[in-house]
C-alpha cells in the first residue's frame, strides 16, 4: 500500500500586506474587524536621552545599561578598526573567542562596567567619567 499527496490546495493565512495595485502599505484589522492602514495609526513620540529609560527600566538600571552600551560600542569600533578576527581580539584582550563574540553581538548582560573599562584600557583607550545633576 502506498499513499499519495493530497491534491487539495492548502490555504495560506493572509499576510497582512495589501496586494492591491499601487499600494504596498501594511494593513491590519481594527476593533470592528475591518482593515485599516497602519500609517494612519502611527504617531511619533520624542524619546529621552536614554533609550533604556524609554523602554521602562528604572533610572539607575537605565544609566548602567547606557554606560555599558557606550563602552561596548567603543570596544567594537576599536576591534573593527584594527581589522582583527574574533580570535585575534580574544588573544589581545586575554579573553576567549566566544566572549569577544558576545561583545560584538552586543550581549550587554554578559559584561560589567568594570570589565569593559579594563578592556578599553588594554586597548589604550582613555575612559573618563563625567557626572552632572539631572534636570528637574
Amino acid at each position: 500500500m502506498y499513499s499519495t499527496r493530497s491534491k487539495k490546495r492548502l490555504r495560506r493565512p493572509p499576510s497582512g500586506i495589501s496586494q492591491s495595485a499601487g499600494s504596498v502599505s501594511k494593513q491590519r484589522k481594527n476593533s470592528t474587524g475591518k482593515r485599516k492602514s497602519e500609517s494612519a495609526s502611527k504617531s511619533v513620540v520624542k524619546g529621552s536621552s536614554n533609550v533604556f529609560e524609554d523602554l521602562g527600566f528604572d533610572q539607575a538600571e537605565a544609566a548602567n545599561l547606557k554606560i555599558r552600551a557606550e563602552l561596548m560600542l567603543d570596544l567594537r569600533r576599536h576591534i573593527q578598526k584594527s581589522g582583527w578576527t574574533q580570535a585575534q581580539a580574544a588573544e589581545f584582550f586575554g579573553e576567549t573567542q566566544p566572549r569577544i563574540s558576545n561583545l560584538l553581538k552586543g550581549e550587554i548582560s554578559r559584561f560589567s562596567v568594570d570589565k569593559l573599562i579594563v578592556m578599553l584600557a588594554r586597548a589604550g583607550i582613555t575612559v573618563q567619567v563625567e557626572t552632572k545633576p539631572r534636570a528637574a
